[in-house]
This record gives C-alpha cells, structure tokens and sequence, in this order.
C-alpha cells in the first residue's frame, strides 16, 4: 500500500470524510490573490508596457515559471 491509500483507511476507520482528490475537481480558472500595492503597480505597469491585461500578464509569468515543473 501506498501512503495515500493508508491515510484514506486510516480517515475511513476513523469516520472521518475523505476528500475529494483534486484530480477530479472541476476548477473555475479563477483564484483570488493577494500581493503588495508595490507588486501590483509593477505587474500593472508591465502589462500596460505590453499592451496586455493583468491577467494575462500574472498568467503567463505562472506558466512560464511552472515549466517543466512536476507539479503542475
């Protein structure tokens, strides 16, 4: 057995709710995020400089930096 799989028995014996994996969540493609007011002027101006939303600026940061990463 694997680690999981004894945690889910161990919560299951227990009566305890197993949750759902997040493998299986359907997610809305929105998060909440809080940074500094200093963050957010520069992430504002490089996206105002490029032409392009915040949105699109911080989503394309998060893609390039978890390239390649296993996690994601």
């Amino acid at each position: 057995m694997d680690l999981i799989e004894d945690v889910v028995e161990d919560m299951q014996k227990n009566g305890e709710p197993v949750p759902e994996p997040l493998a299986l969540k359907n997610f809305s493609g929105k998060f909440m995020l809080r940074t500094t007011p200093e963050m957010h002027r520069r992430l504002a101006i490089e996206a105002a400089e490029q032409k392009i939303s915040l949105s699109r600026l911080v989503n394309s940061k998060l893609a390039s930096s978890s390239h390649g990463s296993s996690h994601c």
